[in-house]
């Protein structure tokens, strides 16, 4: 742990050493620039300025060098081995750690000036007055810009219409005043170039999924006029190009669909064989088709005889995508302008070409595991997939894994983990039901999972454990940001093994822990309900949050045997009763427009209920906080429940759980260089008994549970390479449960992780 520790602390002192001042390596007459900075005066109220201000400084360019403890890293990476002759290390770090150097002879300020300006006329704010005032600081070689900028008042919008022209077929023209009824653009906003774009788009749209296949948003004109008014009113109007295409004018019908569900490398081998279901030709390998065409029918929205739609084939796209059997989904359409119906519709012909990946893989996987509680070890594993095993889409997996940890610290030394496991799931690409509700579901057709697994988990001082787990559900998205994950049946099995007299003592003196390792059966119902926003990129601020909801035992309790200790049986096993509820929500806030600063708030609230059959909940599903991807200045189940204080020289691990968990976190995350990013983090939690338990003195939940809180703050460091996150963490509690404040700087928690904790 120790070697840990240090190797946090030496890395900050490499990256302090290697930033001195990058001054010496500036070359003569050169000034670095540090950025400009936007002072927008108004006289008059404006709508949106704090938006209108971070769209005026996305303008300024170029970007400054990156900037940590008031050095330059990158800076220092670049010109230290920005050399001809260079071996692995000195490209590594020239290439991924070097950052460019930003000097004030790369920047234009006439042509910066012409672009706020521009940006000015496109919300509205015409004849405005930019001033720039350059500041340079001799003693660093560093320039900064001030840019200030007066405006008056917006233009308003008093007017907005449609202007058809009679030229263009009717139909077109009432399609476009249609699409107007729910635009966005409304009389007494101010005039904004960006709503006029969406607008164009919207209306694009709304075409598109009404027919008109070679239609564009750039044949739509906005037109302003001011002659009207002396008081910075206008009228708005819209327009067709009068160069727009006379193809695009028109809506199309598709006329047939084809389907080449095995193309390899963009071309068709073999003698090909045509089936036609529902008005749906599928083409494929007549010796050796690849894919049932029953079975991809309905992944299909596009149909014979309807008008196009943009939003079907989109859709469409996705759907196939899906399945995960398809490398590739190309949808192409082709026009017979030459067949004109008596509705004065054109053709197309929809040609759907899909290329497989390939069936059948083996991976193998190498991890070394290191955990708060100082377990240490290698994890060994390998998976088997095998795609369209059965020519449907199904997806057979089979997982092995074997792992190993054993832990060094002085008090448990030669405490050893063995786990073997073997896991095998099948996943339909469609809704196994006696009723179809497919047709339901347009955005995504539900997938089917079942899984089946066994493991065997031995602590060596303490027990053995035997468990076997099977489930049965559907997971579906209802659109981008929305998942639904339901298991219908959800089967946990454990049967205790050999036990030591330490673990028999442990479980004497604690007879709820007992009772939750005595519920060897399981059998319940899932559902995950999860909201997700944080790969779009697009908003400043993102949104996560997952609920999920346990229930166990119910249906069970209709057949149960009842004993002579009152409690029921099936199958001769005593089966748990509980209903157990999460919420998990985090907040993703972008400090800066490019998102290299972001502050991240989480919550966490989850609490099981025992009941019936049950007087605690299965040891499997009590809550436990600390570690990594929880409270980080505590080991894992190193807090609680309550203010419960284990004997030092007990085994604690089971003891600090409970029913109850609450957690809070805040991290600031922000950028050191290239690849390597910092955080600074403050986490706050702790679990509680929802029972008094004699055994845990202080673990029941009370009214003063915010008295009872663990509190811990850190910092980390990341290696953030395109989305996989390597991540060191350090950190020290500030408060122990129903104690005063004392930062513990003595006994830091190093925490190692692989991507972020929220």
């Amino acid at each position: 742990m120790r070697i840990f520790k240090n190797t946090i602390l030496c890395l900050l002192i490499l990256l302090t050493i290697t930033s001195c001042a990058v001054k010496k390596y500036i070359p003569e007459g050169e000034f670095l620039y540090r950025g400009g900075k936007i002072n927008l005066h108004t006289s008059e109220e404006i709508k949106n300025k704090a938006e209108l201000h971070d769209e005026l400084e996305d303008v300024l360019y170029p970007e400054p060098n990156s900037k940590f403890l008031g050095m330059y890293p990158g800076l220092h990476y670049y010109y230290v081995y920005n050399e001809e002759k260079t071996n692995f290390w000195r490209k590594f770090m020239y290439n991924r750690m070097g950052e460019s150097p930003a000097y004030f002879s790369d920047v234009d300020i006439d042509n910066t000036e012409e672009l706020l300006q521009n940006r000015l006329e496109n919300n509205g704010l015409f004849y405005g007055k930019i001033d720039n005032e350059v500041k340079i600081d001799s003693s660093r070689k560093t320039v900064k810009i001030d840019y200030d900028i007066k405006v008056g008042k917006p233009y308003i919008i008093e007017k907005f219409e449609f202007e058809p022209d009679s030229t263009n077929p009717k139909d077109l023209n009432d399609k476009i005043k249609e699409a107007l009824a729910e635009t966005e653009i409304k009389e007494g906003e101010d005039f904004n170039l960006s709503n006029f774009k969406k607008e164009r788009e919207r209306i694009d749209g709304y075409l598109k999924d009404r027919g008109y296949y070679y239609f564009n948003k750039d044949f739509l004109l906005f037109e302003a006029d001011t002659n009207q008014y002396t008081n910075r009113k206008l009228d708005l109007f819209l327009k067709l190009k009068s160069e727009t295409p006379e193809k695009s004018k028109y809506p199309y019908v598709i006329d047939s669909l084809l389907v080449y569900s095995g193309v390899y490398n963009d071309t068709v081998y073999g003698v090909q064989d045509t089936v036609k279901i529902k008005n749906v030709d599928f083409i494929q390998s007549k010796k050796n088709p690849f894919f049932k065409p029953k079975r991809l029918r309905p992944f299909i929205l596009l149909e014979k005889g309807q008008y196009y739609n943009s939003q079907s084939s989109r859709y469409t796209s996705r759907r196939l995508s899906n399945i995960g059997t398809y490398k590739f989904v190309n949808i192409q359409y082709a026009d017979s302008d030459s067949i004109v119906d008596s509705l004065g519709n054109r053709h197309l012909t929809s040609v759907i070409s899909l290329s497989p990946l390939p069936r059948r893989r083996i991976q193998f996987k190498l991890e070394g595991v290191t955990k708060s509680n100082e377990f240490t070890g290698p994890r060994l594993g390998a998976i088997y997939t095998n795609r369209n095993i059965f020519k449907g889409g199904e997806d057979l997996k089979v997982e092995t894994n074997f792992g190993y940890e054993e832990q060094f610290s002085k008090r448990n030394k030669g405490d050893r983990s063995l786990n073997l496991g073997l896991k095998a799931s099948l996943i339909f690409p469609r809704m196994i039901f006696p009723a179809n509700f497919e047709k339901a579901f347009r955005y995504a057709i539900p997938k089917t999972h079942i899984s089946a697994g066994v493991d065997y988990l031995n602590r060596k001082k303490l027990y053995s454990l035997n468990s076997f787990s099977t489930s049965f559900g559907y997971v579906w998205d209802q659109n981008r940001f929305v998942n639904h994950n339901l298991s219908l049946i959800n089967i946990d099995y454990v049967k205790l093994g050999h036990t030591s007299d330490r673990f028999n003592e442990a479980l004497e003196e604690n007879p709820f822990l007992k009772r939750s390792f005595e519920q060897q059966f399981i059998a319940g119902l899932m559902y995950y309900y999860t909201y997700n926003e944080l790969n779009d990129k697009q908003k400043r601020g993102r949104l996560y949050f997952q609920t999920s909801l346990d229930i166990a035992g119910n249906g069970l309790s209709l057949f149960g045997k009842k004993r002579d200790d009152g409690t029921k049986t099936f199958l001769g096993l005593r089966y748990a009763q509980y209903v157990k509820a999460d919420f998990d929500i985090s907040y993703h806030f972008d400090l800066d427009r490019k998102g290299k600063q972001t502050l991240v708030g989480h919550l966490f609230a989850g609490m099981g209920l025992p009941y019936g059959n049950s007087k605690s909940l299965p040891f499997v599903k009590q809550y436990f906080s600390g570690g990594p991807y929880s409270l980080r200045a505590f080991r894992i189940r190193g807090i609680g429940p309550g203010t419960y204080k284990p004997d030092p020289d007990a085994y604690s691990y089971f003891d600090q759980a409970g029913d109850i968990r609450l957690e809070a976190n805040l991290e600031y995350r922000f950028p050191i260089v290239s690849i390597l990013k910092g955080a600074v983090f403050a986490d706050a939690g702790n679990v509680w008994l929802y029972k008094k338990n004699e055994a845990l003195p202080g673990g029941e939940f009370s009214k003063e549970f915010i008295k009872e809180l663990g509190i811990g703050t850190g910092f980390g460091i990341r290696v953030d390479v395109q989305g996989f996150v390597i991540r060191l963490d350090l950190s020290s509690p500030i408060k122990q449960p129903a104690q005063n404040w004392k930062f513990d700087y003595k006994n830091p928690m190093f925490n190692f992780g692989i991507g972020y904790p929220f």
